[in-house]
């Protein structure tokens, strides 16, 4: 039986959206094929045509959603700089969400103990992430610099304010996190 034209890359698009959403709520670990698959709407057998193991797909899915998250980042640095970029990173919205949000914020100690390529993947993505941050920055002493600072503030307070128990505490994390990024773009 042939399929129209541009399926299996409908298909395999469709597995890698379910698989990163997956993985940022519930854990890669936590995130079984079938589930990815009867989520994406397809059978398991319908897994191995578009990927050869799990990790090619961690590896696949994380840099597309590292992809996304980039283009959403160009966007609101060409919109309102890195305070607007500031401000959505540390929302209640993208804490709320973590399927949806920062793959580094919900995936950080799991990507930490991928294979070494899809730990390269994510490396390059990331980077293309900081010198998008660092572009924007007047030129000081070392934006780059500034911008890994302004990464790691950001991700550890969504991680710590998505961490805790109750919203007041988790709004003042989001709150002082995004003050501290603030002050590290400022000092440059």
């Amino acid at each position: 039986m042939r399929y129209e034209k541009g399926r299996k890359d409908a298909s395999r698009g469709r597995i890698m959206e379910v698989a990163a959403e997956r993985f940022r709520s519930d854990g890669i670990a936590a995130s079984g094929l079938a589930t990815i698959m009867s989520d994406a709407g397809l059978t398991n057998g319908a897994f191995y045509p578009h990927f050869q193991s799990k990790a090619e797909l961690v590896r696949e899915s994380v840099a597309a959603a590292l992809d996304t998250q980039s283009q959403q980042m160009q966007e609101l640095l060409a919109s309102g700089g890195p305070e607007m970029a500031i401000g959505a990173y540390l929302s209640a919205a993208h804490r709320d969400n973590p399927d949806k949000g920062c793959a580094s914020a919900a995936l950080l100690p799991e990507i930490a103990r991928q294979p070494p390529e899809a730990r390269q993947v994510y490396t390059e993505r990331f980077l293309s992430l900081v010198s998008q941050v660092s572009a924007t920055l007047p030129p000081g002493k070392d934006p780059e610099g500034v911008a890994l600072g302004v990464f790691a503030t950001l991700i550890g307070a969504l991680q710590l304010a998505r961490a805790v128990e109750g919203t007041e505490l988790s709004d003042r994390i989001l709150s002082a996190g995004a003050d501290a990024a603030r002050t590290l773009i400022q000092q440059r």
